[in-house]
């Protein structure tokens, strides 16, 4: 185990800058306490460092891809129940 410089377990964390993109590292849990830092991992080499960013950039764009089409599906779901409840009344009065 690595303990920081105020005693305490550190914690490994995974760092996204665009120099080590899915590098670890160790940390204070308190990170404004003692600024113990420590790198995990080794450092990447030069090709993981060019392409990791353009990866994560591509996930995020899918992802917000997706959110805006589960937003609207959403509404389209409450458009079709209301204009089936609309049909009901409709027929029915």
């Amino acid at each position: 185990m690595v303990y920081c410089y105020c005693s305490l377990r550190a914690r490994i964390r995974t760092s996204w800058t665009p120099l080590n993109p899915g590098r670890r590292f160790y940390c204070c849990p308190k990170p404004d306490e003692c600024g113990f830092f420590h790198w995990f991992d080794p450092p990447m080499c030069a090709r993981a460092v060019t392409i990791i960013p353009g990866l994560l950039k591509g996930r995020n764009d899918l992802q917000q891809a997706n959110n805006a089409l589960v937003a609207e599906n959403g509404r389209l779901k409450k458009w079709l129940i209301c204009s089936w409840i609309i049909l009901l009344v409709y027929l029915f009065s």
